[in-house]
């Protein structure tokens, strides 16, 4: 495992991450679960932050506050990485959202880019790329393929995963060393299928309620 894995270890993470496993868990108990752990990985993916310092006045007397110093991007995968957006408009309300189409074909377990919304030149210092369930890590690859072309340095790319395989995280890893992920949760095993187990299922099918029979 890389040295730039953080993986939280956090009783209420837990217990979310426990509920969101359900096969009897809403679309909207689901999507408040996915929040509520992408929350908790934007704070603390967030910690080293550089701060710019200005002085201001409190009804009580002055004081010396902080604001954040680098501009952040949001590069959710559609469609499921929607589901941590929010989350993070929470802390960084001003920020641009770029949207990336990737999907898995079902055969070849290969990604297949659909849509790209990423600006002809970068204007962000730090992307935070938002992919909720990474498996084969083929996806994730793929995304930031894309984020580097468009050239955002990899130093400066941050991967926020709500679950994620051990072998998936490794090859992202492996092809992308020195980069920042940070995951709630991994999971040991992939099935024939490439499906994560035990998993959480089809996470943009059960975010936006279109679970097939």
């Amino acid at each position: 495992m890389s040295q730039n894995r953080h993986v939280l270890s956090h009783p209420l993470v837990n217990a979310r991450l426990s509920h969101l496993r359900l096969a009897t868990t809403s679309s909207k108990d689901f999507r408040e679960g996915i929040y509520d752990i992408s929350l908790v990985l934007g704070i603390e993916a967030t910690r080293d932050l550089e701060e710019d310092t200005f002085d201001g006045q409190t009804p009580i007397g002055p004081f010396t506050g902080s604001i954040i110093k680098p501009r952040i991007g949001l590069t959710p995968i559609l469609r499921a990485g929607l589901g941590m957006t929010d989350a993070l408009l929470t802390l960084f309300p001003a920020a641009p959202v770029y949207h990336l189409g990737l999907f898995r074909e079902k055969v070849s377990l290969q990604p297949v880019e659909y849509y790209s919304k990423l600006p002809s030149v970068p204007n962000v210092d730090i992307c935070f790329l938002l992919d909720p369930l990474v498996a084969t890590g083929g996806t994730a690859c793929a995304a930031l393929s894309m984020l580097l072309d468009w050239g955002i340095p990899l130093n400066k790319i941050k991967l926020l995963v709500v679950l994620g395989s051990d072998s998936g995280l490794t090859r992202i890893e492996e092809s992308y060393p020195g980069l920042e992920i940070w995951v709630a949760a991994v999971d040991p095993n992939l099935t024939n299928d490439g499906l994560i187990y035990p998993g959480l299922g089809d996470t943009g099918d059960r975010l936006f309620n279109t679970v097939r029979e």
